[in-house]
Parts: C-alpha cells; structure tokens; sequence
C-alpha cells in the first residue's frame, strides 16, 4: 500500500521519493490486478487533494486513462474508487478536466447516470458538473446526450443530485440548442419544485432561474410553467425575495410570459399578486431587471377592465415619483411604504379567496 499523503506547499520541489510513489502508483493502474489498481485509485485520490503541483504531476505521469478505463470494470468498487480519483484530479484543474473528457470518460459516465438510484449515479452527476465548468468541453458534453439524462435526475435524484444536475445544466446553458421543446416540458416543473423549496436569494436559487428563464423562450417551457402548481407564484416570489441575479432572471421570465401572448398570461401574473415585486424590482434591481419591470408594468396595465385602474395608477406611480420627489431615498422609502400596502391589500383578497364557502368538510 502505498504511503500515507501529506499535504504539499503550491510550487514546492517534490522529494524523490515523492516522485518514486507517483510513478509506482501510475504503474500498479497500468499493470497491476484489480484490487491493486482500486487502491492505487484510493491512493492517488488522497495525494490529488494536496495541491495544483500534485494534480498535474499525475496527469503528467499518465494514470487518467487507466482510471477512465475503470470506469467501464463491472466492480462497483472499481468504479468509484476511480471516479473519486478523478474528481479529485479535475479540481481547479482545466487541463485534467479536458484530458479525462478526451481520454473518453463521458460514455461510461452517462452510463453511469442511467442508475435508478445509488452512489454512482450521484457521483457520476458530480463528475459531469465539474468537467462542464471546462469551456473546451461544455459543446461535446452537450453533445453527448448528457442533458436528458440530467434532466430525469432533477426528478428522481438524490437531494446533492438534483443540486449537483442543476448546476451541470446551468453550466451547458450556453451551448445553443441544448433544451428541446420535450426537454422543456420535463425540466420546468422539477426546476420550480426545486425553486420554490430552496431559498429565493441562495446561488442555487441563481442557477434554477436563469434556467427558467432560458426555458421560457419555448412555448413548450410556457405552457409548463403556467400549468405547474404555484408555478408563477414561485417566480412571483422569487421577484420578492430574490438576490440581484435570480430577481433578474425571474422577471425575466414572467416577461417572456406576457410577451408571448398577453391575453393568456396577463391575468394570471396579475392573480399571483406581481404588481409590489415588480414595482420594486424598478428601483432596487439591476439595470436589466428594471427596464425588464418597467417593460412588464406596461403590459400588465393593458390588463381587463376590472384590474386596469390598480395596474396603470401603480404604473404611473413608479414613471412619476422620480420627478416628484428631490431626495432619491425618500422616493425609495415612498416606493417601499406603498409596495407594502400593496402587498397587505394582495394578502387580504388572498384570504377572503381562500374562506370556505360554507360547504362542509368532513
């Protein structure tokens, strides 16, 4: 067994015999029988944490193929003792991220995913996370068929599964074409479930969105978001609640809505009580997400009769208070003053909905 590793400083000279246990292990993947080659797998995960120097030692002494080979053994053992070691490998390390994907991991690994359940699959997620953060591998991974299969584990994963797929897929979310209209149809519902769980101003919650809203530019992702139950209410509070980044990408997606058929989804942003985040969002979000605000306020006073006069008197509130009022913080403490009245009025025709009707209950 190799020797226990201890942690190297970045940019030290390796001892000598450093360098003979770099080359023994490298060996034993190459020549040595399976139990020997699992270990030194364990051996060169263990070393791989030191340091940068560390990882690019080994990738230089040539034990990433062995290792993408064991990931193909038929020895569950084998399998994560090199996946392990891979990772490890592929930390903070661009180069290994791009030889392991060369060296033809992703076919095992999307084998891997394929797993109903169990450690595998969830460290076969993981694997394919870290590899897509390499710009050089997002298109052949995308390419792969890795998203379908990602996106079935936002539904039946592990909990650091589900985290670990949304990242993944956030991460290949700059390759064009990568969501079909079917992918759209499965990935929206899993991806608010997962939103309206999680806090609205977590980095998650970040990634969730910009998906959403990616997804929002297919009628298929639409029409899933606004069948989903509590879908534009979970977006809604996003709005609310949300970091800079996810309230961006939330109104973002509630704009989609309404631009593509007003008529159809107006009314239904408008139920879900939108008009106080929106009305906010104008004077505290990032630039993009106020002029997306202020672009949704317009549309939402074109709404029905019956909500026409709240829309367009709030609208106007927010066009006009600039000009109103000399101090830009007491516009903001006007502004916030008025979004909370809002929101008790929403709260109070909310509960004189939610009364029963008298039926009775048994």
């Amino acid at each position: 067994m190799a020797g226990d590793p201890n942690e190297e400083p970045e940019g030290s000279n390796w001892s000598w015999k450093k360098q003979n246990l770099v080359s023994e292990l490298s060996l034993k993947l190459a020549n040595g029988d399976l139990e020997s080659r699992i270990q030194a797998a364990r051996d060169i995960r263990k070393l791989a944490k030191a340091s940068a120097t560390t990882r690019s030692i080994f990738a230089a002494a040539g034990v990433i193929q062995p290792l993408v080979s064991m990931l193909g053994s038929s020895e569950s053992g084998a399998r994560e003792s090199a996946l392990l070691a891979l990772l490890n490998l592929a930390a903070r390390n661009e180069r290994n991220k791009v030889k392991i994907v060369t060296s033809g991991a992703l076919p095992p690994l999307l084998e891997l995913l394929k797993l109903e359940t169990g450690n595998l699959r969830d460290l076969a997620t993981a694997a394919i996370l870290t590899l897509s953060a390499s710009s050089a591998n997002k298109p052949i991974i995308a390419a792969s068929g890795a998203t379908p299969l990602l996106v079935q584990i936002l539904s039946s994963g592990s909990v650091q599964g589900k985290v670990d797929a949304v990242t993944a897929l956030y991460n290949l979310s700059t390759c064009k074409h990568n969501f079909t209209p079917a992918l759209a149809t499965l990935a929206v519902p899993s991806l608010l479930f997962l939103l309206k769980e999680c806090k609205k101003y977590s980095k998650f919650a970040e990634k969730t969105t910009a998906l959403l809203e990616i997804l929002s530019g297919l009628e298929e992702g639409r029409i899933a978001i606004s069948k989903s139950d509590g879908g534009i209410l979970t977006v809604v509070e996003t709005v609310e609640d949300g970091s800079l980044i996810s309230t961006e990408h939330a109104v973002g997606v509630l704009l989609s809505l309404c631009r593509s058929c007003r008529s159809k989804y107006r009314e239904l942003i408008l139920r879900e009580g939108a008009i106080p985040g929106l009305l906010q969002l104008t004077a505290e979000g990032t630039p993009k997400a106020q002029e997306s605000a202020r672009t949704l306020l317009d549309l939402l006073r074109d709404s029905p009769p019956q909500q026409r006069l709240a829309s367009a008197v709030l609208g106007s509130f927010v066009y006009d208070i600039a000009s109103q009022v000399e101090s830009a913080e007491t516009a903001k403490k006007l502004l916030r003053d008025m979004v909370q009245r809002s929101m008790e009025m929403n709260m109070t025709r909310m509960q004189l909905r939610a009364k029963p009707s008298g039926i009775s209950r048994k």
